[in-house]
């Protein structure tokens, strides 16, 4: 069964290019979208919606935007780092946000990476392959415990 990449974007136009991305890098992985920081937690804790989500449904990476709808990016990692059952999870800010406090808090609550996402559609196509490659094919993870 492949891995499976949940994308937390409420940009409709930055998820669709994220998705077209995958897409184009041949990436096999069912990619799961919320679209704030409530939904995000509900998806990870199995809770309302997503209370049938099995445990093999779990994503091996976690693509998280900074600035969410009800939740914040920095919020859903803090919590996502600080629980046991979800804190070896892999998880890669991918925003617009240049804000330094930005960066130093979602650094500081445990992200993995912080990238901010081009402006330019092609360089943003190859920053979203860049990270499948790595966080999916090449990076080794511990399994949960």
């Amino acid at each position: 069964m492949p891995t499976r990449v949940l994308l937390v974007e409420d940009n409709p136009t930055d998820l669709e290019l994220a998705l077209l991305a995958f897409d184009r890098g041949g990436f096999a992985n069912p990619v799961d979208v919320v679209r704030d920081g409530a939904e995000a937690l509900e998806y990870l804790y199995r809770e309302g919606r997503y209370a049938d989500r099995g445990p093999h449904d779990e994503p091996r990476l976690v693509l998280l935007d900074v600035k969410l709808p009800l939740v914040d990016g920095p919020e859903v990692l803090r919590r996502i780092k600080k629980d046991p059952r979800t804190r070896h999870l892999p998880v890669v800010m991918l925003t617009t946000s240049t804000e330094d406090i930005d960066l130093r808090r979602c650094y500081e609550y445990g992200a993995n990476s912080y990238i901010v996402k081009p402006v330019d559609m092609e360089r943003f196509f190859r920053a979203v392959q860049d990270i499948g490659t790595y966080w999916l094919e090449l990076n080794k993870t511990e399994a949960p415990a």
